[in-house]
């Protein structure tokens, strides 16, 4: 689809809008007549300062009228729609200069006028013109960005554990309802934080592995981890400022923890 500038063209009676605003203007002049009245019986005093403020007032609310009008007429002969890829500001106008009368969300249908100007795209929403970046709005529909793991969840895959402290059954869990394809993991073993009871492997290799691993460690304090290790690499608790660090060759794919996410927990 192509969009020009479209030029304004004369209303014409019996139109059917999108929506009104008239409401406000009337109530601009009635309060002027109100005004006008009350000075007339002598019960208030309206300076000419006061009056003046008034017709600035109910001009304003005449020329957005107005362009409302104009934007509603385009958007029906035009009878375009197009998607926000992102949340965008909604914008009085395209110059930079323009005042800024709120938001509106990612993945959402906005009717447009088929104006653009200084990278902005006229919009009309809910009967009133509006302009938001044109660089996020899209003739097809984004797809919503897919749901990390999280926190949470239970066990599906029928996998269980035999551990020594309650945070491993927790992590156990999470990286069971995270990864249903992860089924192996290990925990007593005759030796180190394993023989303690406060130490897991879980089974996994290649990029599932360092989701696994980084998931773990973003998560590290709500799940009590002392320090991780993957792929030959360790991050630990006490020099968490270090980011992951390289371990030395220990001499197989095992002892390298190329084949296993280990986690230690307090």
């Amino acid at each position: 689809m192509t969009m020009g500038v479209l030029a304004a063209e004369p209303a014409t009676s019996g139109e059917h809008l999108l929506a009104s605003s008239s409401t406000t203007s009337q109530s601009i002049s009635d309060a002027a007549s109100n005004s006008t009245a009350l000075s007339r019986r002598g019960e208030t005093t309206v300076s000419r300062s006061q009056i003046r403020t008034a017709a600035r007032a109910e001009a304003a609310v005449r020329k957005d009228l107005s362009v409302d009008k104009q934007a509603r007429r385009l958007a029906k002969k035009l009878d375009a729609q197009l998607w926000t890829t992102e949340t965008l500001n909604l914008w009085s106008g395209p110059s930079e200069k323009s005042e800024k009368l709120g938001e509106i969300a990612a993945i959402e249908q906005v009717t447009v006028t088929g104006r653009e100007q200084a990278g902005r795209t006229q919009v009309v929403i809910d009967g009133q013109s509006r302009w938001v970046t044109s660089d996020y709005l899209s003739e097809d529909k984004p797809k919503p960005e897919p749901e990390g793991p999280a926190l949470g969840g239970s066990c599906s895959n029928g996998s269980s554990i035999d551990a020594g402290r309650a945070s491993l059954y927790e992590i156990h869990d999470v990286v069971c309802s995270n990864w249903p394809e992860i089924t192996s993991y290990g925990t007593w073993r005759g030796d180190g934080d394993h023989g303690e009871g406060r130490a897991m492997d879980i089974m996994i290799s290649g990029e599932t592995g360092w989701a696994v691993a980084d998931f773990l460690r973003a998560n590290y304090s709500a799940l009590g981890i002392e320090y991780i290790i993957y792929a030959q690499n360790i991050w630990s608790v006490d020099r968490a400022g270090e980011g992951w660090r390289g371990m030395s060759d220990r001499g197989s794919t095992t002892a390298n923890h190329y084949d296993h996410v280990h986690v230690t927990v307090y």
